[in-house]
């Protein structure tokens, strides 16, 4: 029962990952999305720079790349959100009291990332994958559509502001600078996180790691 509702929830979500293509009938007649090339878009920061060594961004369309813009963001601020959790996993800090009647925190916080989800009952393993469906979801249902905006606004829809209390939207240099400081981050936490899955995996894979 539960590999079946968790297979009906990431079909489900899986459909917000397709990267868009429109009919041959109306192909023609879309419009025409307002945006510079993709060596303008942010995240083009030294020491790499622009790095697309076999061209792939210049064969497809804006909107396939707007599209793998907001994947981007969705996979970096995920992959933050895992290395915090991994290292507070692995420093064995937990909340107090019950999982459930049956799980501990603490006994959680003593296991290795896998063996702590494993370890969680079904019940809270299908709200977790049920929340992430909902937020896919409502990613997806708001308009202008991040694959229809162009430049602006950065997809998937969210401007960073000035301050946690101030409702100030950056805009200009200071913008670009904090968009190119979230992909950083975002793209070092992926590689992070690759590194510890490796590490659990095949032991020695990482030599830093013990």
């Amino acid at each position: 029962m539960f590999r079946s509702v968790v297979l009906a929830l990431l079909v489900a979500s899986a459909s917000a990952f397709v990267a868009p293509q429109l009919p041959r009938s109306t192909r023609a007649a879309a419009p025409t999305i307002t945006m510079n090339s993709v060596q303008d878009m942010p995240g083009i920061q030294a020491p790499i720079g622009f790095f697309d060594p076999v061209g792939y961004s210049t064969t497809v369309s804006p909107e396939a790349m707007l599209w793998f813009r907001a994947a981007e963001l969705k996979h970096s601020r995920v992959a933050m959100l895992a290395f915090v959790g991994w290292c507070v996993n692995g420093l064995g800090w937990h909340f107090p009291g019950q999982l459930s009647s049956s799980v501990k925190f603490e006994e959680l916080a003593g296991l290795a990332p896998r063996d702590a989800w494993a370890a969680c009952p079904e019940e809270g393993k299908l709200q977790i994958i049920g929340f992430i469906g909902v937020l896919e979801t409502v990613t997806e249902l708001i308009k202008p559509h991040y694959t229809k905006a162009g430049k602006e606004p950065y997809p998937p829809m969210i401007k960073p502001r000035k301050g946690y209390f101030n409702p100030a939207i950056l805009e200009g240099a200071e913008l670009l600078t904090a968009q190119n400081k979230e992909l950083a981050n975002g793209r070092l936490a992926m590689i992070g996180m690759m590194g510890f899955s490796a590490a659990t995996i095949w032991k020695g894979s990482v030599p830093i790691l013990p």
